[in-house]
């Protein structure tokens, strides 16, 4: 399982720890450690993903449950809220250039709540037509982008990842057909969120 390099930095210290309490004779908080350590590593994830080649599709730049799906001026938002046991690397939901990569700070409200895709720490990335938000929650406190304005990225490609739970919003042109609605699952970089053109 491949897993970010952060990963291997979060887990040291409770697999340390681990090997010390079961050196030491502490067998219980030795295995709480090692499951600690565990979940750290399984949080960092970053497994393989088969991309749509379909030229129309957009795909989902997170893993997570769609909270929401709203008009937004002429088009539409589609929002994810990412639990701690979604993966949290992020994908280029279409291929070009980033246009805009921009650090907003803000607050630490619930990812869920709308609130958040206004007034919470988030990193907004521009591609073409498209805009969308990384979003921190109560407990994501950091964003970290692999990309940077004037990137050229092809869909699906790793563009960040977001530390613990979060949000993605995806703001969407007029001429898109959305594809999903609340409540479904998706995953980052092979969910169909929506096509151009109005083609299912």
């Amino acid at each position: 399982m491949r897993v970010v390099q952060d990963g291997y930095l979060f887990a040291l210290a409770p697999i340390l720890a681990a090997i010390l309490g079961w050196y030491l004779g502490f067998l219980v908080p030795a295995v709480v450690f090692l499951l600690l350590g565990a979940f750290v590593l399984f949080f960092f994830r970053d497994p393989h993903r088969e991309i749509p080649e379909d030229p129309s599709a957009i795909v989902s730049p997170a893993d997570g449950k769609v909270v929401g799906v709203k008009p937004e001026g002429t088009g539409s938002r589609v929002s994810i809220f990412l639990s701690v046991f979604d993966v949290h690397v992020n994908r280029a939901p279409v291929g070009g250039r980033i246009e805009r990569c921009e650090h907003r700070p803000g607050k630490f409200l619930l990812a869920f709540d709308d609130r958040a895709s206004v007034e919470n720490e988030q990193v907004v990335f521009k591609i073409g037509d498209i805009t969308f938000s990384l979003i921190a929650g109560l407990v994501a406190r950091r964003i970290i982008p692999w990309k940077k304005e004037g990137d050229l990225v092809r869909k699906g490609d790793r563009i960040a990842l977001i530390r613990f739970g979060s949000r993605v919003d995806l703001l969407l042109p007029d001429d898109c057909l959305v594809l999903v609605s609340r409540g479904d699952r998706v995953r980052a970089g092979s969910s169909v969120l929506a096509r151009r053109g109005g083609v299912e």
